[in-house]
């Protein structure tokens, strides 16, 4: 019987071990940062340029850090890219960041090695791209860039009017992300508590 209750537990740790080095280092990170914050929790040092940014597009901030929240994490993925191309603090895919007539594929990336920073080039195919902090280009790893994009993207797919459902499933058609964000955006407008994190992007 010793035995046995030993051989399922030396195996149980065989498992775990093989899983953990299988699993990759920021999927790890982003599982951790899941865990330690909680829903109703919101990074203090944000909360200032979400604030910002919805008062600019006439939309509730709570929306934007419920977005935040869901893309990244609150920028705790590491890297901020995901595997379908999407960048930066707010996933954008690149198409959508400098514009839709800009040439690429189905999904929203882009192909060559085009500046999706660049303002001319945002302003030439109507893209979400945005200048937050006024350095001159519009970065989507600049998380007030980031920030104040995301913002007008809601605002102008109807949160802005109060659609925010609507907004949401624009931003990414799925009704299961749809469900999350608005699952936080509910708890934010409820009650939310300020934390601090470990490692914050300065803006």
């Amino acid at each position: 019987m010793l035995k046995k209750i030993f051989f399922i537990f030396f195996s149980f740790l065989v498992l775990l071990v093989v899983v953990l080095i299988m699993t990759p280092t920021d999927k790890i990170r982003e599982l951790s940062y899941r865990s330690l914050i909680s829903q109703h929790q919101i990074p203090e040092d944000y909360l200032e340029l979400y604030t910002e940014a919805a008062d600019e597009y006439d939309i509730p901030w709570e929306l934007l850090a419920s977005v935040h929240r869901v893309e990244t994490i609150f920028s705790t993925m590491d890297p901020l890219v995901s595997p379908v191309g999407a960048l930066g603090h707010f996933q954008f895919m690149p198409r959508t960041w400098v514009g839709w007539t800009y040439p690429g594929g189905s999904l929203g990336e882009i192909e060559d090695e085009v500046d999706i920073t660049e303002l001319s080039l945002i302003a030439e195919h109507g893209g979400y791209g945005v200048d937050g902090d006024g350095d001159g280009i519009a970065d989507p790893f600049n998380i007030v860039d980031a920030t104040h994009s995301a913002a007008k993207y809601l605002a102008d797919h109807g949160a802005a009017d109060g659609h925010y459902e609507k907004a949401l499933f624009a931003y990414n058609q799925s009704q299961d992300y749809v469900d999350e964000v608005m699952k936080y955006f509910e708890q934010y407008m409820e009650e939310y508590e300020l934390i601090t994190l470990r490692h914050v992007y300065d803006y």
